[in-house]
């Protein structure tokens, strides 16, 4: 049973019984080159009379042939398939703490960021590329990847140790992202360490993302931030041009903490004068009715609009009658003593 591909590119296998090659070693490389490519990732075997077959993918391995009676010889029905071993779970889009080696093993850092939770804790966001289809396997086949966030550092066993994001990233020949055609993908329910991150945004922007060759295997990244923040501490408040209170915190951060807004009064002269500049309604002036025209000068203070000179006037004027009220209260009493004397 000599084995040959006829057509790789269709994943078809061309074999020959009579030649002096028809082994089973043989038939499991074609198969091999057929599912996982020229160079097998995790070659098929045949060791003490067991055949162990790999598929390449992360998937359970299907085997069918067009000669249903070759199949009956064997024992076989028309379809046979062999539940995927290796640890895991088939679409449970996780890697297990038992898989994490060969997970790094065959996969590309995508680096880090530091994140914050909802009380500004920071919290490590590790990230990890695996590719999980290539192009080289034919017709059919894509160069895709799929991107991982670590979940538990310390995960043993069975626990989750790695997220798949769940989207995949495909692309074409020149190296350009094919696939999602958006610039951004959703990740839900994030926790690291059990430090609940909430639903974040992954944004990788328009050829933010390249596939090329690297002799190294390893990943380039230009750029990778986030615009959480850690707690701060209030430190400053003012108001701006707009109204609008803004609280100046120790983390950098600039937040609108209330806004000034602007009434007027049906009768603005019948408002009672408080201390400090301020004002109060009366019944005459009627409640405030929001929605005033005019503008808030944030800093500032407002100018004065009295007239220096016409005040210094009004005080001589005011002087000068109280001078003169002074003289005829004096001489008023004057006159009195003089009376008081005289009937004496």
């Amino acid at each position: 049973m000599a084995v040959t591909t006829g057509s790789a590119a269709a994943g078809t296998l061309s074999i020959d019984l009579t030649a002096a090659t028809a082994t089973v070693g043989n038939l499991l490389a074609a198969i091999d080159q057929i599912s996982q490519g020229a160079a097998p990732t995790n070659p098929s075997a045949v060791s003490g009379g067991a055949v162990t077959l790999d598929s390449g993918l992360t998937s359970n391995l299907t085997v069918t042939s067009s000669n249903a009676a070759a199949f009956g010889a064997l024992g076989l029905t028309q379809t046979v398939t062999a539940t995927r071993g290796g640890g895991g779970t088939i679409g449970a889009g996780v890697v297990i703490g038992s898989d994490t080696n060969t997970f790094a093993n065959e996969s590309i850092s995508g680096g880090a960021v530091t994140a914050y939770d909802a009380t500004g804790t920071p919290v490590n966001l590790q990230l990890r590329w695996a590719k999980t289809d290539s192009a080289t396997l034919g017709v059919g086949h894509t160069d895709t990847w799929n991107l991982f966030y670590q979940s538990n550092p310390n995960a043993t066993g069975l626990q989750t140790a790695w997220i798949n994001a769940g989207t995949n990233f495909v692309f074409g020949s020149n190296g350009a992202l094919v696939s999602p055609s958006g610039s951004t993908i959703s990740l839900s329910n994030v926790a690291v360490n059990n430090q609940p991150l909430g639903n974040l945004t992954f944004n990788f922007g328009s050829g933010g993302l390249t596939q090329y060759a690297s002799v190294g295997g390893t990943t380039t990244i230009n750029q990778i931030q986030q615009d959480g923040y850690s707690a701060g501490q209030l430190q400053s408040v003012a108001v701006n041009n707009s109204g609008l209170v803004v609280g100046t915190f120790s983390n950098g951060q600039n937040l609108d903490l209330a806004a000034v807004s602007l009434s007027h009064f049906n009768g603005p002269n019948y408002l009672k004068p408080l201390d400090g500049g301020a004002y109060a309604a009366t019944d005459q002036s009627g409640v405030a009715i929001a929605g005033a025209t005019g503008t808030i000068g944030g800093s500032s203070v407002e100018s004065s609009n009295t007239d220096i000179a016409d005040e210094f006037t009004k005080l001589i004027v005011t002087q000068q009658a109280y001078s003169a009220n002074t003289k005829v209260i004096t001489t008023a009493q004057t006159m009195v003593q003089d009376l008081l004397n005289v009937l004496r």
